[in-house]
């Protein structure tokens, strides 16, 4: 057992306190540990807010969450009506309501920004992989949490949206329509499945997230924070071990923070009071009706926070399968005869290429599209094998890799916008295009982001005040 510390003789009650809650739990240690004695880099930009504003809101989501709770009723005759009863008769229900709503858009907001500051940065290479792997679980856990809790206000979008995406389920072979019966828990999207989605969203998903979220926290700092030059800062340190360019995170970042936060709850509060719909994208016109099995909307679509991978989705059709099966052919072909294989290995890129062609056309262009809108979001998790890059940084990179991110940015804000248009034939072409960059994007990344001129990594950080 290890032996008490003893306060100061006259020492202060709070510093007494403090003794005798160190004496059975860290806390001092700690606090040391992940905030006055975790140094961080002297550089950090605004880019780096994203991350404190994600925990932040995730604390609104987690807070608001529990006082919705005490008034619905996770029942198909009752959800739409409690709904409306949080936000007409319970004492500021309309705003809790309306926080936790305008919360879920702002949660997505800051996590892709989030997720673009660490890309843009290289804060996925080494010694970070798995920072950046539980990072992107975080995003998987959140996209799952956000669907669950779309069809609990029980509105139209919110039963059509489920019916949709549950029964693309049904596209995978031979298990499809087992499982899309698993996850519906009746034949129809009915009170089964509210109940079973009021679960998840409610206590499931949100201890996943959390757990995630503190394997992600310890994960970065055990390795430390990267820095917008992509520069090791623990290879420089002084004779105590203190980095040179690092600065404890408490006070400095903590003060950095909370202007952070200060900028972000103005315009957060700007748009819960004003526009809590957000014109539409935030909470759908739709919503504000009762769900009835009987009438179905003219145009069905998720919200806007997963419209890029919706409209991935609805690009592949059987025109753009078999534009795939001629690039695949051509590839076999091209690999065959300038692929440098020698012996049996000569044939092997036509034998990949009729095999990958005979899956195409067996498989309808629903199940792909499914397949499609899956990859692009586990594809993320391999970002840190995918990118060959010899410099972390973009700032060190050819400036034509800074062109390729910003079409990668554009790209998925054009995929999003036409996720939520109603079909069309200008609208399905644009989609296929984007499809094909966005998946090119990243499996083609070990070849281009080796290529171009890179610049000298400075040895020492660069600071610039802001």
């Amino acid at each position: 057992m290890a032996e008490f510390k003893q306060a100061r003789p006259g020492a202060p009650m709070a510093e007494q306190f403090m003794t005798w809650v160190d004496n059975r739990f860290p806390a001092t240690k700690l606090f040391k540990e992940h905030m006055s004695e975790y140094y961080a880099p002297k550089n950090f930009n605004v880019w780096y807010f994203f991350g404190s504003l994600a925990m932040l809101v995730l604390v609104i989501q987690i807070v608001t969450g529990i006082f919705l709770v005490m008034h619905y009723k996770p029942d198909a005759a009752l959800a739409f009506a409690s709904v409306e009863y949080i936000m007409r008769d319970v004492p500021w229900g309309w705003l809790v309501r309306y926080m936790h709503s305008t919360g879920a858009s702002a949660f997505f907001i800051v996590v892709y920004l989030h997720m673009f500051r660490g890309m843009i940065y290289g804060s996925y290479r080494k010694p970070r992989e798995l920072v950046w792997v539980f990072g992107c679980a975080i995003f998987l856990a959140l996209m799952a949490e956000a669907f669950m809790g779309y069809l609990l206000p029980w509105g139209q979008m919110s039963y059509w949206g489920a019916q949709v995406i549950i029964n693309l389920f049904a596209a995978i072979p031979f298990v499809g329509n087992d499982l899309s019966l698993l996850i519906r828990g009746d034949f129809v999207v009915g009170d089964a499945t509210l109940n079973r989605f009021f679960s998840f969203h409610v206590i499931a998903v949100p201890l996943v997230l959390l757990g995630l979220v503190v394997a992600h926290i310890i994960a970065l700092h055990e390795v430390g924070s990267n820095n917008p030059d992509g520069i090791e800062i623990k290879a420089k340190t002084d004779a105590k071990g203190v980095p040179l360019d690092g600065i404890p995170f408490h006070p400095y970042y903590t003060v950095h923070d909370i202007f952070g936060v200060a900028i972000f709850l103005i315009i957060y509060s700007a748009v819960l009071f004003f526009a809590p719909e957000g014109g539409g994208y935030f909470l759908e016109f739709n919503n504000f009706i009762p769900a009835d099995p009987l009438k179905t909307p003219l145009h069905i679509a998720p919200v806007w926070y997963f419209t890029p991978f919706y409209s991935m989705l609805r690009a592949v059709t059987d025109d753009m399968v078999t534009v795939l099966v001629v690039l695949v052919a051509a590839a076999g072909v091209l690999g065959f005869l300038k692929g440098g294989f020698k012996g049996p290995w000569k044939f092997a890129p036509l034998v990949g290429a009729v095999a990958l062609v005979v899956l195409l056309k067996v498989f309808d262009a629903k199940f792909w599209g499914v397949v499609v809108m899956g990859v692009a979001v586990l594809i993320l998790f391999f970002l840190p094998w995918l990118d060959r890059s010899p410099v972390k940084s973009i700032r060190y990179r050819p400036n034509w890799h800074k062109v390729v991110y910003g079409v990668f940015v554009v790209n998925f804000v054009v995929l999003g916008y036409y996720g939520i248009q109603p079909p069309s034939t200008a609208g399905t072409i644009i989609s296929m295009v984007g499809t094909l960059f966005y998946m090119g994007f990243f499996l083609l990344m070990p070849w281009w982001s080796r290529i171009g001129e890179f610049k000298p990594v400075p040895e020492r950080v660069t600071f610039r005040a802001h």
